[in-house]
């Protein structure tokens, strides 16, 4: 079976797993000073993330929705809004922030024209209105097809954001397929965002774990949400040690999954009623089916009698993932399987 599902699926090498039994191990929780905890694992990889972002701190999380609650959490309180794009994941597929048990916030939506970028008149329009304490930006944007945001418009949208006293967090669960998308530092694409998050998981290939960088200040809230939300950890190197193996290796690799999700999209690009949402950029291939079949999740059950496992995402697209372990052959495979499909749907 060809399970293209999602990224989360990556499986973490034996290089990085034995990293784990060698790495110096502390109580993270037992802090002292700047709130930081004595694993000096996990002080080295929040060292080398704040250097790369750019960023004066960072911190350890369990998981990326932890890491963009507690990030959001730590500048806005219950009871701000949020300006967040219509399909931002941390919306449709997080939610906790605008669960009124929960994170009791507010939000408003911005649109993102054909190419997934932020329409910055909209994003204006809306902090003209006033009430806005906080703008969130997705970078890849999942499901706008692995959409990547520039850094000129990130630098717009800081700009705008900015003269109305109002911070950027970004959700860059896939920052790094962006910055391998763009040929760029991270530091080039993070300079116009005040927090952001990313995952050491998904391609980067580590088993569990992600981080939130910014200035000093908000980093110690955050560690304050940290532990509010239940994410304090005691010997955590286990989970930095592979951590710190995917920034130094695995960064440069992704641009495999993108020429793979490349591959894929070229050889559907011809289908009449196959339609690829938006530019195929990073790892990511969403297609919409709506032409050949009313419910998706129906097609996703023929492409399994085939062997291939995909899912809707919206209700209405269907999503194609690309990540280690996932060949050429295979992602050729994969759109053979959704040509033979067009061919018997279509009639």
């Amino acid at each position: 079976m060809i399970d293209l599902r999602s990224d989360t699926l990556t499986k973490p090498t034996p290089e990085m797993l034995e990293t784990i039994l060698d790495a110096p191990l502390g109580d993270d929780d037992r802090t002292h000073e700047l709130g930081r905890g004595e694993d000096p694992t996990v002080n080295e990889l929040e060292d080398l993330a704040a250097q790369i972002t750019g960023k004066q701190a960072a911190v350890l999380m369990p998981s990326g929705s932890m890491a963009n609650t507690a990030a959001v959490l730590a500048q806005a309180k219950p009871g701000s809004t949020l300006l967040v794009d219509e399909q931002q994941h941390l919306l449709i597929s997080e939610k906790y922030l605008f669960d009124p048990d929960f994170g009791r916030i507010k939000f408003r939506t911005y649109r993102h024209d054909e190419h997934g970028q932020p329409d910055l008149a909209d994003i204006e329009r809306h902090l003209d209105a006033g009430g806005i304490d906080l703008v969130c930006v997705e970078n890849s944007h999942n499901y706008a097809g692995g959409a990547v945001v520039s850094p000129d418009r990130l630098a717009a949208i800081h700009e705008l954001a900015g003269a109305h006293g109002v911070p950027v967090h970004m959700d860059g669960a896939r920052m790094f397929n962006a910055t391998v998308a763009l040929g760029i530092a991270p530091a080039e694409l993070c300079a116009s965002v005040d927090t952001l998050m990313f995952c050491l998981s998904k391609g980067l290939s580590a088993p569990v774990g992600s981080i939130v960088c910014g200035d000093q200040g908000t980093i110690l809230e955050v560690r304050r949400m940290r532990k509010a939300l239940g994410g304090a950890m005691r010997q955590a190197g286990v989970i930095a040690a592979p951590g710190l193996y995917a920034l130094r290796h695995n960064i440069g690799r992704l641009a495999e999954d993108h020429a793979n999700a490349r591959a894929f999209a070229d050889a559907i690009l011809d289908l009449p009623h196959t339609h690829i949402v938006g530019d195929v950029v990073t790892n990511i291939v969403v297609i919409d089916v709506s032409d050949l079949i009313d419910d998706p999740l129906s097609y996703c059950e023929l492409a399994a009698q085939r062997g291939l496992i995909i899912r809707p995402v919206m209700k209405r697209y269907i999503r194609f993932v690309f990540y280690r372990g996932i060949t050429r052959d295979e992602a050729l495979e994969a759109a053979a399987i959704v040509r033979e499909l067009e061919n018997e749907l279509a009639g």
